[in-house]
C-alpha cells in the first residue's frame, strides 16, 4: 500500500516528468487555424464551458466547413464491467459516454460566436443510477443518497452559447450563457481533462473538485489578457435531480469566480473559489467550495503525455466541515498504440454511512480514504474517425481501522473495458 511519503512521490513525479518536453500546437483536420481571428482560437482552447486545458493539447476532433461555420465534433464512451472486493464492492456492466458538437462563426474582424451542445446517454446505459466505486458519494438515487456508487451524467450534459470579442492587442472578451453548462469554478471536469481520458470511471474527489460541470443557468463574463484570464459566474447552485432527461431550472442563486494561468502552451493553472447555495438534495445549508489545480500536457505520437495535480475543499454551512481533497493523475502514450494511466487521490468523506442511520450516528465522523489506480489501453486500428481501445485498470485503497469492518482490510477494484473515442483523420 502507499503512504502518505509514496502519494507525495507520485505527484511529483507526474508533475515534474515532462518538464523538459517543448511546445507543439493543436492536431486537427477539415480546416486552418489561418481561418480564425483571436477570438475565434480562444473559443477553440476550450474544453467544457469555460474550462481549458493547457493549450498545447491535441485536440481529438474531427472538424469541417458548414457554409461560414466552422463545425467540430467530439466524442468517447467506454464500456466497461467493473468487479470490486469487500463487503461494499460490487459489479456491473455499463457505460459512460458523451458527444459534442460546436458551431462557430466570425463576427467581423473582431469577434466569434460559437454555440454549443453536449449529450450522453449515460441515463439509460448507467441502469439503476449509478455504477459501483467504493467510497463514492454525492447526490441521490430513488430519493436516497448515493454512497458506494457514482451517479450517471444528464442526457444534456451543456446546451451554452458563447460571443468572444478581441478588445486590444492580446485581450479578448468571452461572455457565456447557458441553459445547462459548467460555471468558473475547479478545474477542467474529469470528463474532458486530458491526464484522465484513459479512465472510465470518475475521480472520489469528483464532488469536491469539479462536480458543478452540469450546472443550470449559467451566465459567465471573462477577460483574458497574454497569459491570464479572469472570469466570473453566476448560476443555479442545486445539482442535478434524478431525472436526468430533462433541463431543469432555477432561480440563479450562486457565484463563482476563477483565474487562469497559461505561462505557456505545455501548461495551464487555475485557482477559483464559489458559493453554492444547497448544492446536495439531502444535506442541510449551502457550501464554499475552492480549488487550484495545474496541467500540463505533450503532444507525442498516438496521443500526449498529460498530468494534472488538484487540491479541492469544501465547507459546509451547516456542519461547518472541511473536506479536502488530493489529485495526482497522468496518461503516457507508448510507441503510438499503448497508454500507462495512473491516478492517487486522497479524499475526505463524511457521508459513507448516510444510507445507514444508526451507523452514521454511531461513527459520526470524518473518513479519509485514499485511492490508487494504475491502468493500461492498447489501440486498435479498426475505424477510420474512431480512436478504438481495450483496457483494464486496478484500484488499490487505504482507509481508516474505523471503518475496515465494513470495507475490509484491503479493498480493491478493477475495470476491463472497450474505448472509442472519435479523432481526426490520420
Amino acid at each position: 500500500m502507499f503512504d502518505k511519503k509514496s502519494l507525495l512521490f507520485l505527484a511529483a513525479a507526474f508533475a515534474m516528468g515532462p518538464m523538459a518536453a517543448q511546445d507543439d500546437h493543436h492536431s486537427m483536420s477539415g480546416m486552418s487555424m489561418a481561418d480564425m481571428n483571436p477570438a475565434g482560437m480562444l473559443l477553440m482552447d476550450l474544453a467544457s464551458g469555460t474550462s481549458a486545458n493547457p493549450p498545447s493539447s491535441p485536440l481529438p476532433m474531427i472538424m469541417t466547413h458548414l457554409g461560414d461555420w466552422n463545425a467540430m465534433f467530439m466524442g468517447a464512451g467506454f464500456i466497461s464491467d467493473v468487479q470490486q472486493s469487500g463487503p461494499r464492492g460490487g459489479d456491473k456492466l455499463y457505460s459512460t459516454n458523451w458527444f459534442m458538437t460546436a458551431a462557430e462563426h466570425t463576427l467581423g474582424s473582431n469577434g466569434a460566436f460559437q454555440a454549443e451542445l453536449m449529450l450522453s446517454l449515460e441515463p439509460a446505459t448507467v441502469t439503476d443510477r449509478r455504477y459501483p466505486l467504493l467510497f463514492q458519494t454525492g447526490e441521490t438515487a430513488f430519493g436516497k443518497a448515493i454512497v458506494d456508487g457514482q451517479h450517471p451524467h444528464n442526457f444534456i450534459m451543456a446546451l451554452g452559447f458563447h460571443y468572444t470579442r478581441s478588445l486590444g492587442e492580446d485581450t479578448t472578451m468571452d461572455v457565456y450563457f447557458a441553459p445547462v453548462g459548467d460555471p468558473a469554478l475547479g478545474p477542467v471536469a474529469y470528463p474532458h481533462r486530458d491526464s484522465a481520458m484513459e479512465l472510465p470511471e470518475a475521480p472520489l474527489s469528483h464532488h469536491l473538485q469539479d462536480s458543478t460541470h452540469i450546472a443550470d443557468e449559467v451566465v459567465t463574463l471573462g477577460i483574458a489578457h497574454k497569459q491570464f484570464k479572469l472570469e466570473a459566474s453566476g448560476f443555479y447552485g442545486s445539482e442535478p435531480g434524478e431525472n436526468r432527461w430533462i433541463i431543469q431550472a432555477g432561480p440563479i442563486n450562486s457565484w463563482s469566480t476563477r483565474l487562469w494561468f497559461f505561462p505557456t502552451k505545455n501548461w495551464a493553472a487555475q485557482v477559483s473559489t464559489g458559493y453554492l447555495v444547497h448544492p446536495e438534495a439531502l444535506e442541510r445549508g449551502d457550501q464554499w467550495r475552492t480549488t487550484a489545480s495545474v496541467s500540463y500536457s505533450r503532444p507525442m505520437p498516438g496521443g500526449s503525455w498529460s498530468s494534472s495535480l488538484i487540491w479541492g475543499r469544501t465547507h459546509s454551512t451547516a456542519t461547518q466541515r472541511n473536506l479536502n481533497s488530493y489529485l495526482a493523475e497522468s496518461v503516457v502514450p507508448v510507441k503510438r498504440k499503448n497508454f500507462i494511466t495512473g491516478r492517487a487521490e486522497l479524499v475526505d468523506k463524511d457521508e459513507l454511512f448516510s444510507d445507514d442511520l444508526l451507523l452514521e450516528a454511531t461513527l459520526r465522523s470524518t473518513f479519509r480514504v485514499g485511492a490508487y489506480t494504475i491502468g493500461y489501453t492498447r489501440d486498435f486500428a479498426w475505424f477510420r474517425h474512431v480512436q478504438t481501445g481495450a483496457g483494464v485498470n486496478f484500484t488499490a485503497y487505504t482507509l481508516p481501522d474505523a471503518i475496515k469492518p465494513y470495507y475490509g482490510n484491503h479493498p480493491i477494484g478493477g475495470n476491463i473495458f472497450i474505448r472509442f473515442r472519435l479523432r481526426p483523420a490520420a
